[in-house]
């Protein structure tokens, strides 16, 4: 175990493979769970989902709302789940935070990006609803206070691995490496994209890098707040996180960016 003055060595390319797949169960939770098969349910008889939109011969507000409003619900599971965070290894309890994040991240953070934008989920399920200045006010009157909390829920989760006398640089790093690679990914899956380069640089890449914006100003909120006593735990290398990792990113990408249809 690492001495208390001992900068914790956790492996970049374990965090790497965990952000990664955090990135991934939250767009699955979103474009799947959330549009996908609320639309199956609600009769659509052509759907093509991929990692950055749903596209489907049906559209109603409640399939527009419910990619939100699963990540918000899941955020909660996950966050029950980091209640009793000894239970789990530091590399599970990091999967289980940055889940935490980009769950909750994404469904506060599409109040503020459809409200300020016009664009997106919020603005579909707000269309034809006068005057549109209010609903996209209340929008972003919405966004803001719970995109907050949900950074200081995400905080105090991440709070675990920040000690007295540990490297300060801990927290940049466990926050700005989800980030990057998430948006790494979101870009590579969303070139392959069925509906073209529109959609990277309208909605895969700012709801990624727009939505996950808390995880790089987190370190600096985090920095005054007081510091727990116990001792730092380290994320070592992990060639199971690695493995499984990289193949849920190749699947992402090569597989889901290009989008896959059903019909019925």
């Amino acid at each position: 175990m690492d001495s208390p003055a001992t900068p914790p060595k956790d492996d970049r390319l374990t965090l790497i493979s965990i952000a990664a797949l955090a990135c991934i169960l939250q767009d699955l939770l979103h474009e799947g769970l959330g549009h996908g098969l609320t639309a199956w349910l609600s009769g659509a008889h052509t759907l093509t989902i991929s990692t950055v939109a749903l596209q489907s011969d049906l559209s109603t507000r409640w399939i527009s709302a419910n990619g939100t409003l699963v990540n918000l619900f899941f955020g909660a599971i996950f966050w029950l789940l980091l209640r009793n965070p000894k239970r789990n290894s530091p590399a599970t309890c990091y999967f289980l935070t940055l889940a935490l994040a980009g769950n909750l991240f994404t469904g506060t953070g599409y109040f503020l990006f459809s409200g300020i934008a016009g664009f997106g989920d919020w603005n579909a399920v707000i269309h034809g609803l006068h005057p549109q200045w209010m609903w996209r006010l209340g929008l972003v009157l919405l966004g803001v206070p719970t995109y907050f909390a949900s950074m200081l829920l995400v905080g105090r989760k991440l709070q675990a691995f920040s000690r007295p006398n540990v490297d300060p640089r801990r927290i940049r790093r466990l926050s700005w490496t989800p980030y990057f690679t998430d948006g790494i990914l979101a870009g590579l899956a969303g070139l392959l994209n069925p509906a073209g380069l529109f959609y990277v640089i309208a909605s895969a890449l700012p709801s990624t890098l727009g939505a996950n914006a808390g995880l790089l100003s987190l370190p600096s909120m985090m920095r005054k707040w007081r510091q727990p006593n116990a001792p730092a735990d380290t994320i070592r290398r992990s060639p199971a996180w690695i493995a499984v990792g990289a193949i849920a990113s190749l699947l992402f990408i090569f597989v889901l960016g290009r989008g896959l249809s059903w019909s019925r």
